[in-house]
């Protein structure tokens, strides 16, 4: 007995539909696959389910923008309006200019020089060592900022030395901040103005 002839119609069953579905989008879907393979032929296939979810199929030596913009050409169908063409072009002139900048990377790097005119190679020794020279000023003045640094310790370290050989010696609001926890900057610049006030009537007298 042959098989039966289905009725092409929307099956109102659920499960049924969501079963029929899944068969024949796989067979559609492998149909696609074996015509591209066969007969080297571009094939894409696009598939929404009910729920809008996406299957897609496209050959293997070629992308769906490629085949849609293939179809746009060859159909003479509008497929993308004016604001999409400006958004493409951007993204082509991102890219291109990505590309670039990667290859002038490379070539900052001592990559890919070979195919280079001496004019470009000049540039990029320019940039090198305009490049060097401002790494050692940011060294130099790095330099410069850690002995700063260090001088305001040593300073630090001599003040708070001498308070501690000195415990009849009272200074004005200055060393009082240091006690409290002020940042040594805050007051180092101001070390001329400690005051040492005598707390014997005959101390300045003494030689």
């Amino acid at each position: 007995m042959g098989r039966g002839k289905i009725e092409i119609k929307r099956i109102e069953n659920t499960t049924n539909r969501q079963v029929t579905f899944s068969k024949r989008r796989n067979g559609i879907l492998k149909k696609a696959r074996e015509i591209s393979v066969l007969c080297d032929a571009e094939v894409s296939v696009v598939i929404f389910s009910s729920a809008g979810k996406l299957y897609d199929f496209y050959s293997p030596r070629t992308t769906l923008p490629k085949i849609l913009e293939k179809y746009q050409t060859n159909s003479g169908k509008i497929l993308w309006d004016d604001k999409h063409k400006s958004l493409s072009a951007e993204i082509d002139r991102i890219k291109k200019e990505n590309d670039n900048m990667q290859i002038e990377l490379r070539h900052l790097k001592g990559e890919d020089l070979n195919s280079l005119p001496p004019k470009e190679l000049i540039a990029i020794e320019e940039a090198l060592t305009n490049g060097q020279t401002n790494l050692r000023d940011k060294q130099m003045e790095h330099w410069r900022m850690l002995r700063r640094n260090a001088k305001i310790i040593e300073d630090v370290n001599k003040l708070l030395a001498f308070r501690l050989h000195q415990p009849d010696v009272a200074l004005n609001g200055r060393m009082r901040d240091l006690e409290l926890g002020y940042h040594p900057e805050d007051f180092v610049p101001h070390m001329l103005n400690f005051i040492v006030q005598p707390s014997h009537p005959n101390l300045q007298e003494e030689k």
